[in-house]
């Protein structure tokens, strides 16, 4: 890991203390922000390993804010809130959260989550670009180019779609999907590949409502299809 500093929006003094001393005892380094402002301010001039945030603050909503850091923040974001309802959920994936954990939660399981979104940022090791039709993929650089222009990927939905071209033709559950990308414990997130293939449609298809490369085989999980 490159760094380890992890910034942490959270307006609650008690739960910025727990979860100080539990990043600190796992060797992390810990800034704050208690607005979406001061959040934004600290991601721009420390460029945090990870993000967590809390989506009730003070000044506004945390999925605005999320919005506002996926406009220029790649690296890994997870979403600690209160709201368990499932169209929250779904909507801060929708907006770039890399995951989701509703209060009161686990220490050791946030940890992990943790663990496994900075594994996932890490550098591919080298591999040669790859090129089909008007995609291009560079794994060894990290980066997506479509009609020549880059494409802005998160951390995740690189990784998703690095999955599908490593298994370009074969069909991939989407239990596999889920362990392969978010890990074993993620089995029964059902909604997650849903949700980060759909923005992945809309970065690299031409017609996201009727795909060229990420097709949906019903009931089972998806192909990506190469010419």
């Amino acid at each position: 890991m490159i760094d380890s500093t992890i910034l942490l929006i959270e307006d609650d003094a008690s739960i910025r203390r727990l979860l100080q001393i539990a990043l600190e005892a796992s060797g992390f380094k810990v800034r704050h922000a208690v607005s979406g402002k001061e959040g934004k301010t600290e991601a721009a001039m420390h460029q945090p390993a990870l993000v967590l945030l809390d989506l009730g603050l003070p000044d506004e909503d945390g999925q605005e804010l999320l919005k506002a850091l996926r406009e220029w923040y790649t690296r890994p974001v997870i979403v600690v809130s209160a709201r368990d309802e499932e169209t929250e959920i779904v909507r801060a994936l929708d907006n770039g959260a890399n995951d989701y954990l509703t209060k009161p939660f686990r220490t050791g399981e946030l940890l992990a989550r943790i663990r496994a979104a900075l594994r996932l940022a890490q550098p591919e090791i080298s591999e040669p670009e790859k090129n089909y039709g008007s995609l291009c993929l560079d794994l060894s650089a990290r980066m997506v180019r479509k009609n020549g222009d880059p494409v802005k990927l998160t951390s995740t939905e690189y990784a998703l779609l690095a999955l599908f071209v490593k298994n370009a033709g074969k069909v991939l559950t989407h239990s596999f999907i889920l362990r392969e990308v978010w890990g074993p414990g993620y089995i029964h997130h059902t909604e997650y590949p849903r949700v980060f293939v759909g923005q992945l449609r809309k970065k690299i298809e031409d017609d996201p409502n009727h795909p060229r490369f990420i097709l949906t085989e019903s009931g089972v999980g998806y192909r990506f299809m190469v010419d």
